[in-house]
């Protein structure tokens, strides 16, 4: 599948990808787990569990990752008390990568018909608070989290909605092939690839380990190889 360069609409995940947000999600688990009484984790098990929403990083955590063991209303109340704790405290250590602002600045001075977008599956209240207060939001004309849709990464309807409503902005047409979804994990490049859009992985994030098992089109070793990587003809990685 050949691509267009530029793209005409780039969709960024968020943690892992513009921000590392791996301590203050650990601390909200562990905080959960001490709340409900459970050993604490250490932060490179829970770190494995990030990516697929808050709901399934707390069943995870809580040693129910599929549901069958554990009544919902423990997992109600588990999801709820982390909810509430990472809203107080999703900032406390929280950061933009080095080279993200530079990154989407040059980007947007460069291709200034381009359109970007945040599709996360954290929820997304936190998702836009986040990125209002590192200065992020500006360069996004949307940011969906995993409670926008009733479905959540790999499935492609979030990234479909995007180009949707990409195309109305730009006023023609956005096709998935002029569509490039940039994160650091599987479900981001399973993402683009369901809905027939290329990928760029990010070999810095939370689960860069996770692109073994399903190669991105092209990878970025930071934020400050996404210009490059989406000028005219870039080199193929894979």
């Amino acid at each position: 599948m050949s691509l267009a360069f530029p793209p005409r609409l780039i969709v960024f995940d968020l943690d892992g990808t513009l921000i590392d947000s791996r301590v203050d999600l650990c601390n909200s688990v562990n905080a959960t787990l001490a709340h409900l009484g459970k050993p604490t984790l250490p932060e490179a098990v829970i770190s494995g569990y990030i990516g697929d929403g808050a709901s399934m990083l707390v069943r995870r955590a809580i040693g129910d990752p599929e549901g069958d063991s554990t009544d919902e209303q423990y997992v109600t109340e588990a999801l709820t008390f982390f909810l509430n704790y990472y809203r107080v405290h999703k900032l406390d250590y929280t950061y933009v990568y080095p080279g993200v602002l530079e990154a989407l600045e040059a980007i947007r001075t460069t291709h200034p018909e381009t359109l970007m977008a945040v599709l996360t599956n954290k929820p997304v209240h936190p998702s836009r608070d986040i990125c209002a207060h590192f200065g992020l939001s500006r360069f996004f004309f949307q940011n969906y989290g995993g409670n926008s849709f009733h479905t959540k990464k790999p499935d492609p309807h979030g990234l479909e909605a995007l180009i949707k409503e990409a195309s109305a902005l730009a006023g023609s047409t956005i096709t998935p092939t002029e569509t490039i979804m940039v994160g650091d994990t599987d479900i981001d490049v399973l993402t683009a690839r369901n809905c027939g859009a290329r990928s760029i992985g990010c070999a810095f994030g939370l689960k860069p380990h996770s692109l073994a098992d399903a190669p991105p089109d092209h990878l970025a070793n930071s934020p400050t190889d996404w210009p490059s990587l989406i000028a005219a003809n870039p080199p193929q990685i894979f």
